[in-house]
């Protein structure tokens, strides 16, 4: 299936839904007419989930970069003008975008196929596995606008990197490679640039013929652990095994452990 966009192209085939941002002129930046979209896929993907036709979401971006963030002419303001409220534009689009790819009931990969700056860096660290080319960067560029991280970065960077590494890159808004981005324990991996496509495809095919359901509890648990004390997140986990013990998925994989053969997993 090929959903028609202006801004973004979403395909599902093989259990894989693909959102690839599509402004390459741009570098892929927002306009609200791409988030307007992007919201729209992401809504199909969950139908998609819900049918069992998605069971896992690779984002990426068209051309020779990820995302550049807020397109920032989109915006047309003048020095004169008044103030714009920044603020209702995360409100509306950042906050939401990203909460979304947290709740997504199936693992979400990132394949960042370039520069990913401001917004663009955030949203793919907001996914649950990123893959970036090797000639891939990651800039926290908001500080050369008198901005603060935001679609999450501020809350992103310091838990995976320490306040040191998170204060230097988001107050000097320096270029952070992606072999340094995977040394730092920022991305989950680094790969020479053509081998980014076809090692985020074997990725994902492995991941749509798991136990997306066990995969989705946990993903929910580990992102729950930042806010929860040990006793509590005990208790999440003691929770969550009951669930995941009464589903089909648990059944077949020891079935299929028992009978020496390969599982065949629906996400339920």
């Amino acid at each position: 299936m090929s959903v028609a966009f202006e801004t973004i192209r979403l395909d599902v085939a093989d259990g894989v839904a693909t959102l690839t941002l599509n402004r390459p002129d741009r570098l892929n930046s927002f306009n609200d007419l791409m988030h307007r979209e992007v919201r729209d896929a992401l809504g199909q993907v969950k139908a998609a989930r819900a049918d069992g036709s998605a069971r896992v979401l690779v984002l990426t971006g068209a051309g020779r970069g990820f995302c550049a963030g807020q397109d920032l002419s989109d915006r047309n303001v003048a020095p004169t003008d008044a103030p714009l409220d920044l603020g209702a534009s995360v409100e509306k689009n950042y906050k939401p975008l990203v909460m979304t790819l947290r709740a997504l009931e199936l693992p979400v990969i990132c394949a960042v196929n370039g520069v990913a700056a401001g917004a663009g860096a955030n949203i793919a660290l907001a996914c649950d596995l990123v893959f970036a080319a090797r000639s891939a960067s990651f800039i926290q560029s908001f500080s050369k606008l008198g901005l603060v991280p935001d679609t999450g970065g501020s809350w992103i960077l310091p838990r995976l990197l320490g306040p040191a590494r998170a204060l230097g890159l988001a107050l000097l808004g320096d270029k952070l490679s992606a072999e340094q981005a995977e040394a730092w324990g920022l991305i989950w991996k680094c790969v020479d640039d053509d081998a980014l496509a076809p090692t985020v495809a074997t990725i994902a095919r492995q991941l749509a013929q798991g136990p997306t359901f066990g995969y989705a509890q946990t993903k929910r648990a580990i992102w729950a652990s930042s806010t929860n004390d040990f006793e509590q997140q005990l208790d999440l986990e003691r929770d969550m095994m009951t669930q995941c013990g009464r589903s089909h998925d648990y059944r077949e994989g020891v079935a299929a452990f028992m009978e020496k053969r390969t599982p065949t997993f629906k996400g339920r």
